[in-house]
Protein backbone atom coordinates (compact mmCIF):
# COMPACT_ATOMS: atom_id res chain seq x y z
CA UNK A 1 0.00 0.00 0.00
CA UNK A 2 0.91 3.61 -0.35
CA UNK A 3 2.69 5.19 2.27
CA UNK A 4 0.51 6.91 4.76
CA UNK A 5 -0.02 10.39 5.50
CA UNK A 6 1.25 11.75 8.36
CA UNK A 7 -1.04 14.34 10.03
CA UNK A 8 1.00 17.45 12.01
CA UNK A 9 0.59 17.62 15.70
CA UNK A 10 -1.29 20.23 16.91
CA UNK A 11 0.60 22.87 18.09
CA UNK A 12 0.48 24.93 21.67
CA UNK A 13 -0.76 28.18 21.70
CA UNK A 14 1.10 30.77 23.16
CA UNK A 15 -0.99 33.02 25.51
CA UNK A 16 0.07 36.05 26.55
CA UNK A 17 -1.54 39.35 28.81
CA UNK A 18 -5.98 39.73 29.03
CA UNK A 19 -6.33 37.57 25.77
CA UNK A 20 -5.11 34.31 27.59
CA UNK A 21 -8.43 33.56 28.71
CA UNK A 22 -10.12 33.50 24.84
CA UNK A 23 -6.76 32.08 23.74
CA UNK A 24 -7.32 29.13 26.19
CA UNK A 25 -11.10 28.59 25.40
CA UNK A 26 -9.64 29.17 21.16
CA UNK A 27 -7.37 25.77 22.03
CA UNK A 28 -9.68 23.86 23.71
CA UNK A 29 -12.24 24.09 21.14
CA UNK A 30 -9.59 23.74 18.54
CA UNK A 31 -8.49 20.37 20.45
CA UNK A 32 -12.02 19.16 21.19
CA UNK A 33 -12.95 19.66 16.81
CA UNK A 34 -9.85 17.75 16.27
CA UNK A 35 -10.33 14.83 18.52
CA UNK A 36 -14.42 14.75 17.31
CA UNK A 37 -13.17 14.81 13.58
CA UNK A 38 -10.41 12.14 14.26
CA UNK A 39 -13.40 9.45 15.62
CA UNK A 40 -15.04 10.44 12.70
CA UNK A 41 -14.99 6.94 11.15
CA UNK A 42 -18.70 7.64 8.55
CA UNK A 43 -19.14 9.85 5.23
CA UNK A 44 -14.79 10.57 5.30
CA UNK A 45 -12.99 9.89 2.24
CA UNK A 46 -10.90 6.37 2.88
CA UNK A 47 -7.36 8.53 2.54
CA UNK A 48 -8.41 10.83 5.51
CA UNK A 49 -8.93 7.95 7.52
CA UNK A 50 -5.62 5.97 6.63
CA UNK A 51 -3.77 9.41 7.84
CA UNK A 52 -6.25 9.49 10.82
CA UNK A 53 -5.12 5.41 11.71
CA UNK A 54 -8.53 4.19 11.28
CA UNK A 55 -7.79 1.88 9.04
CA UNK A 56 -7.04 -2.01 9.54
CA UNK A 57 -2.97 -2.35 8.98
CA UNK A 58 -4.16 -6.32 8.21
CA UNK A 59 -6.25 -5.61 6.10
CA UNK A 60 -6.07 -2.32 5.06
CA UNK A 61 -9.81 -1.72 5.47
CA UNK A 62 -11.75 0.67 7.59
CA UNK A 63 -11.83 -0.41 10.80
CA UNK A 64 -15.35 0.08 11.36
CA UNK A 65 -16.15 -2.01 8.18
CA UNK A 66 -14.04 -4.48 9.27
CA UNK A 67 -15.84 -4.68 12.74
CA UNK A 68 -19.38 -4.75 10.84
CA UNK A 69 -18.30 -7.63 8.02
CA UNK A 70 -16.54 -10.15 10.75
CA UNK A 71 -19.53 -9.76 12.86
CA UNK A 72 -21.58 -10.81 9.77
CA UNK A 73 -19.51 -13.11 8.60
CA UNK A 74 -19.75 -14.78 12.12
CA UNK A 75 -23.32 -14.78 12.73
CA UNK A 76 -25.46 -14.20 9.36
CA UNK A 77 -24.41 -15.71 6.45
CA UNK A 78 -27.46 -18.27 7.14
CA UNK A 79 -29.92 -15.30 7.21
CA UNK A 80 -32.36 -15.05 4.57
CA UNK A 81 -32.54 -12.17 2.74
CA UNK A 82 -29.13 -10.64 3.94
CA UNK A 83 -29.05 -7.47 2.37
CA UNK A 84 -32.00 -7.50 0.82
CA UNK A 85 -34.42 -7.18 3.82
CA UNK A 86 -33.49 -3.77 5.48
CA UNK A 87 -33.36 -2.95 9.48
CA UNK A 88 -35.40 -0.33 11.37
CA UNK A 89 -33.86 3.01 10.16
CA UNK A 90 -34.14 4.33 13.93
CA UNK A 91 -32.06 1.34 14.92
CA UNK A 92 -29.40 1.66 12.20
CA UNK A 93 -28.51 5.39 12.70
CA UNK A 94 -28.62 4.96 16.37
CA UNK A 95 -26.13 2.24 15.37
CA UNK A 96 -23.94 4.71 13.54
CA UNK A 97 -24.32 7.66 16.05
CA UNK A 98 -22.47 4.96 18.76
CA UNK A 99 -19.85 3.87 16.39
CA UNK A 100 -19.09 7.05 15.36
CA UNK A 101 -18.81 8.83 18.44
CA UNK A 102 -16.34 5.78 19.55
CA UNK A 103 -18.23 4.10 21.63
CA UNK A 104 -17.93 0.03 22.48
CA UNK A 105 -21.01 -1.48 21.08
CA UNK A 106 -22.07 -5.31 21.35
CA UNK A 107 -23.13 -5.69 18.00
CA UNK A 108 -24.11 -8.96 18.83
CA UNK A 109 -26.34 -8.03 21.73
CA UNK A 110 -27.48 -4.63 20.71
CA UNK A 111 -27.26 -4.85 16.85
CA UNK A 112 -29.20 -7.39 14.65
CA UNK A 113 -27.80 -8.69 11.92
CA UNK A 114 -30.25 -6.84 9.63
CA UNK A 115 -29.35 -3.69 11.41
CA UNK A 116 -25.44 -4.51 10.61
CA UNK A 117 -25.95 -4.95 6.72
CA UNK A 118 -28.13 -1.98 6.54
CA UNK A 119 -25.11 0.29 8.39
CA UNK A 120 -22.53 -1.35 5.58
CA UNK A 121 -24.27 -0.34 3.01
CA UNK A 122 -25.02 2.64 4.42
CA UNK A 123 -21.39 3.71 4.77
CA UNK A 124 -20.43 2.42 1.19
CA UNK A 125 -23.01 5.00 0.02
CA UNK A 126 -21.79 7.67 1.82
CA UNK A 127 -18.27 7.53 1.05
CA UNK A 128 -17.81 11.17 0.04
CA UNK A 129 -15.99 10.05 -3.41
CA UNK A 130 -17.24 6.91 -4.10
CA UNK A 131 -15.72 3.21 -3.38
CA UNK A 132 -14.76 3.38 -7.13
CA UNK A 133 -14.18 6.26 -8.61
CA UNK A 134 -16.32 7.76 -11.38
CA UNK A 135 -13.38 7.38 -13.73
CA UNK A 136 -12.84 3.74 -13.28
CA UNK A 137 -16.56 2.79 -13.36
CA UNK A 138 -17.20 4.28 -16.76
CA UNK A 139 -14.06 2.54 -18.14
CA UNK A 140 -15.50 -0.68 -16.71
CA UNK A 141 -19.02 -0.46 -18.08
CA UNK A 142 -17.32 0.58 -21.53
CA UNK A 143 -15.73 -2.39 -21.36
CA UNK A 144 -18.18 -4.91 -21.26
CA UNK A 145 -20.48 -2.82 -23.73
CA UNK A 146 -17.46 -2.99 -26.10
CA UNK A 147 -16.69 -6.95 -25.44
CA UNK A 148 -19.56 -8.36 -23.55
CA UNK A 149 -18.84 -11.51 -22.24
CA UNK A 150 -15.88 -12.36 -24.78
CA UNK A 151 -13.59 -9.20 -22.96
CA UNK A 152 -9.96 -9.68 -21.95
CA UNK A 153 -10.38 -10.36 -17.85
CA UNK A 154 -6.83 -9.29 -18.09
CA UNK A 155 -7.91 -5.69 -18.94
CA UNK A 156 -10.85 -5.85 -16.34
CA UNK A 157 -7.63 -6.74 -13.72
CA UNK A 158 -5.89 -3.64 -15.43
CA UNK A 159 -9.07 -1.31 -14.87
CA UNK A 160 -9.32 -1.73 -11.38
CA UNK A 161 -5.72 -1.14 -10.69
CA UNK A 162 -6.02 2.17 -11.41
CA UNK A 163 -7.98 2.72 -8.04
CA UNK A 164 -6.24 3.98 -4.90
CA UNK A 165 -4.72 1.30 -2.99
CA UNK A 166 -7.35 1.76 -0.27
CA UNK A 167 -10.19 1.99 -2.12
CA UNK A 168 -8.61 -1.34 -3.85
CA UNK A 169 -8.47 -3.26 -0.76
CA UNK A 170 -11.83 -2.47 0.53
CA UNK A 171 -13.47 -3.52 -2.58
CA UNK A 172 -11.12 -6.61 -2.96
CA UNK A 173 -12.11 -7.12 1.08
CA UNK A 174 -15.82 -6.80 0.39
CA UNK A 175 -15.93 -8.79 -3.07
CA UNK A 176 -14.21 -11.54 -1.16
CA UNK A 177 -17.30 -11.31 1.84
CA UNK A 178 -19.84 -11.07 -0.73
CA UNK A 179 -18.44 -14.72 -2.50
CA UNK A 180 -19.04 -16.37 1.33
CA UNK A 181 -21.94 -14.72 1.08
CA UNK A 182 -23.42 -16.35 -2.15
CA UNK A 183 -21.65 -19.55 -0.91
CA UNK A 184 -24.31 -19.81 1.27
CA UNK A 185 -27.30 -18.84 -1.20
CA UNK A 186 -28.95 -22.11 -0.27
CA UNK A 187 -29.96 -20.77 3.31
CA UNK A 188 -29.63 -16.90 2.45
CA UNK A 189 -31.32 -16.91 -0.76
CA UNK A 190 -28.36 -14.42 -1.85
CA UNK A 191 -27.17 -15.22 -5.21
CA UNK A 192 -24.44 -13.45 -7.14
CA UNK A 193 -27.16 -11.26 -9.17
CA UNK A 194 -28.96 -10.23 -6.35
CA UNK A 195 -26.24 -9.23 -4.49
CA UNK A 196 -24.91 -7.49 -7.27
CA UNK A 197 -28.23 -5.59 -7.63
CA UNK A 198 -28.11 -4.50 -3.90
CA UNK A 199 -24.76 -3.50 -3.85
CA UNK A 200 -24.20 -1.93 -7.20
CA UNK A 201 -26.01 1.59 -6.34
CA UNK A 202 -23.69 1.23 -2.75
CA UNK A 203 -20.29 0.47 -4.70
CA UNK A 204 -21.17 2.83 -8.13
CA UNK A 205 -22.36 5.86 -7.35
CA UNK A 206 -22.27 8.18 -10.59
CA UNK A 207 -23.61 5.54 -12.88
CA UNK A 208 -27.25 4.37 -13.37
CA UNK A 209 -26.69 0.49 -13.21
CA UNK A 210 -29.06 -1.97 -14.69
CA UNK A 211 -29.08 -5.81 -13.90
CA UNK A 212 -27.62 -6.59 -17.27
CA UNK A 213 -24.58 -3.84 -16.85
CA UNK A 214 -24.27 -5.36 -13.12
CA UNK A 215 -24.26 -8.92 -13.99
CA UNK A 216 -20.66 -9.29 -15.38
CA UNK A 217 -19.99 -7.06 -12.76
CA UNK A 218 -20.69 -8.81 -10.04
CA UNK A 219 -18.85 -9.60 -7.21
CA UNK A 220 -18.31 -13.50 -7.28
CA UNK A 221 -16.45 -12.44 -10.72
CA UNK A 222 -14.72 -9.73 -9.99
CA UNK A 223 -13.30 -10.93 -6.40
CA UNK A 224 -10.28 -12.94 -8.56
CA UNK A 225 -9.34 -9.96 -10.07
CA UNK A 226 -8.90 -7.93 -7.30
CA UNK A 227 -6.14 -10.22 -5.45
Amino acid sequence: MKKMVQLPMLRPWTITGSTSSSNSVATTTAIATAEAQGSRQFGVPLSELCALGLVAEEYGVPKVVHRMVEHLRTHALHQEGLFRVNGNVRAVESLRHRLQSGEEVDLLAEGDVCTVASLLKQYLRDLPEGLVHSAVQNALIEHYQERGEEGSWGDLKALLGRMPDVHHCLLSYLCRFLTEVERHQAHNRMTALNLATVFGPSVFQSVRLTCCTLLPLRCASLEPYLT
